[in-house]
C-alpha cells in the first residue's frame, strides 16, 4: 500500500496549492449517504494541519440516478470538485453506478476496488470513463491498509477465504479514527460476518449494515462480536424486504442505536476526541 499512501499525500499536497477557501474540519466526519437502494459513504478524515480539510474516502456511489452527486454538492463547499479516493466495495450497479457522474464531474486521485471484474456494461462504461480520466485503479485485499495520519482503514477481505458470489468478495474492513471503530462490509452475508469474526477482533462503535438489511446478513454471531452503539442501514424503496425483520430484531438484541437512510436522510457522524455525534438529515 506505499505507493497508494505517497500517492495521496502528493495529490493531497497539490489541491491545497490550487483550491483555498474550504472550511476548517479538525476532527472527522462520516456521512452514510441518503442514496436510495444502494450504498454511499463518505468519510472525511481529521485534517492534519491547522486550516485544512481532512483527505476524502468516498466508499462506494449507490445506483445511477443522480443522488450521490446530489448529496456531495450538500456537503461540501462549492469549490470541491475532488475526491482522493473512491473505494468500490465489489462492482454490483447499486454500488458503483453513482460514480459515473462523480468521476465525470469531479477530480479523483485514485479507484481502490478488489480483483473482482463486473461484467455489466455499466462497469465496463465506468472502465473506460476511469481510464479516460486517467485515474488509477489500486486492486487491494486482505492485509492493505490505507493510512492518513493515525487514521486509516484496515482491509480483512476479500481474502483466500472467499467464495466466488460477488457479494461475499466485497471489501471488508474496519476505518479507525480517533479510537473510534467502524465496520464497513459490503454486502457481505452472515456465513463471512461470522467467519470474520472468528478471525478478527470485530468490536467496533458503528456499523454499516450489510446488504442493505438484508436477513441473510447481520448474523447473530457477527452481532454480538461487533456490539456497535450505532448502526446504520443504507436502503431505500426496494422490492426486496429490506430491511428485514429478521435483521433489524438481530440488531435490536445487541442494543445498537439503528439509523436508516430511507427514514432518517443521510446520517452524518462527527468524531471529535473519540466522542460521537450523530446528525440526520432529510
Amino acid at each position: 500500500m506505499k505507493k497508494v499512501l505517497i500517492f495521496i499525500a502528493i495529490l493531497d499536497a497539490l489541491l491545497w496549492a490550487e483550491i483555498s477557501g474550504f472550511r476548517n474540519v479538525s476532527g472527522a466526519e462520516i456521512y452514510f449517504l441518503d442514496v436510495g437502494q444502494g450504498d454511499s459513504s463518505l468519510i472525511v478524515f481529521p485534517a492534519e494541519t491547522s486550516g485544512r480539510s481532512g483527505i476524502k474516502l468516498l466508499i462506494d456511489g449507490g445506483p445511477m440516478n443522480g443522488r450521490v452527486r446530489k448529496n456531495l454538492e450538500g456537503i461540501l463547499p462549492a469549490t470541491d470538485r475532488y475526491v482522493d479516493l473512491i473505494m468500490i466495495s465489489h462492482p454490483q450497479l447499486d454500488h458503483f453506478g453513482g460514480l459515473l457522474e462523480i468521476i465525470e464531474n469531479y477530480r479523483v486521485g485514485a479507484v481502490l476496488t478488489s480483483a473482482e471484474e463486473g461484467t455489466s456494461e455499466a462497469w465496463k462504461e465506468f472502465e473506460r470513463l476511469r481510464k479516460s480520466k486517467g485515474i488509477p485503479r489500486v486492486k487491494i485485499s486482505e492485509g492493505d491498509r490505507v493510512i492518513n495520519g493515525n487514521s486509516g482503514f484496515s482491509v480483512f477481505s476479500p481474502d483466500s477465504f472467499s467464495p466466488k458470489d460477488m457479494n461475499d468478495s466485497s471489501i471488508s474492513g474496519i476505518l479507525e479514527i480517533s479510537g473510534v471503530r467502524t465496520f464497513f462490509g459490503g454486502d457481505i452475508g452472515s456465513d463471512k460476518e461470522a467467519e470474520l469474526a472468528r478471525r478478527y477482533d470485530l468490536d467496533v462503535d458503528i456499523l454499516k449494515v450489510s446488504h442493505h438489511g438484508s436477513k441473510f446478513s447481520s448474523a447473530s454471531e457477527f452481532l454480538r462480536e461487533a456490539s456497535p452503539l450505532v448502526s446504520v442501514i443504507e436502503v431505500g424503496k426496494n422490492s426486496y424486504g429490506h430491511p428485514t425483520k429478521e435483521a433489524v430484531s438481530r440488531l435490536l438484541s445487541v442494543g445498537t442505536k439503528i439509523f436508516r437512510t430511507d427514514l432518517a436522510g443521510f446520517v452524518r457522524i462527527s468524531i471529535e476526541d473519540g466522542k460521537l455525534q450523530v446528525y440526520t438529515q432529510k
